[in-house]
């Protein structure tokens, strides 16, 4: 590599590095601040840099809210690739999706969880699209792309049940159980009921309900 390629290589390198880094500092402040109370200026101190190298990147708040919340998409989607990638049959591979949404109750884990219920609601309440918006929607079908083969290993390998609609219901129950998992988490300082039992009890029960419907009969 010529010198001159190596130092625009080098150039683009670092300039990624500072987006990333710009991005993970934004993620840290919309935890302690939430999206609509946090400023660019909040963000650029937390990174510190000055305010005007966070808007070279992102000229807008909005397109810096978006960037958080496909990268906690596309660390959704590393999981299921990862998840994808094992030599396991298919019902095997559902399972551990499950088990993906119930072990994980790291703080970072719960932060991005509230993160992309905040997000939601966020990009909700707008007039119009948020700017950028089609980057977190490349990233959601991202993962439903490595589900997709994940619901065809299923298929071919007979593996689940095959007198109901496979796509249908494995979308189905794989979402009920991602949502009931954030829904827990985002509320295990408050108690719903009674004598509530543990978060990660409930969910297994329901994993356990999900798989049993799924063996073919």
């Amino acid at each position: 590599m010529d010198p001159k390629s190596r130092w625009e290589q080098e150039r683009q390198e670092a300039k990624q590095q500072r987006e990333i880094s710009i991005i993970e500092a934004a993620e840290r402040v919309f935890v302690k601040k939430g999206l609509d109370k946090a400023t660019m200026r909040d963000i650029a101190a937390e990174d510190n840099v000055g305010i005007a190298t966070v808007f070279r990147y992102f000229p807008k708040k909005d397109r810096i809210v978006v960037a958080v919340a496909s990268r906690i998409i596309d660390m959704e989607a590393e999981a299921f690739k990862s998840i994808s990638e094992q030599s396991e049959i298919g019902i095997k591979k559902i399972e551990m999706l499950f088990d993906h949404f119930i072990a994980d109750t790291s703080s970072a884990y719960l932060n991005r969880n509230k993160l992309t219920e905040a997000f939601e609601s966020y990009a909700a309440q707008q007039a119009e699209p948020l700017d950028g918006i089609e980057d977190y929607h490349e990233a959601t079908r991202k993962v439903y792309r490595i589900f997709k083969k994940i619901i065809q290993n299923c298929i071919d390998d007979g593996s689940i049940r095959s007198d109901i609609p496979v796509h249908e219901t494995l979308a189905t129950l794989v979402n009920a159980l991602g949502i009931f998992s954030k829904k827990l988490s985002l509320q295990s300082n408050i108690v719903m009921f009674e004598a509530d039992p543990d978060m990660i009890v409930q969910l297994t029960i329901v994993k356990n309900i999900f798989l049993e419907y799924l063996k073919p009969q």
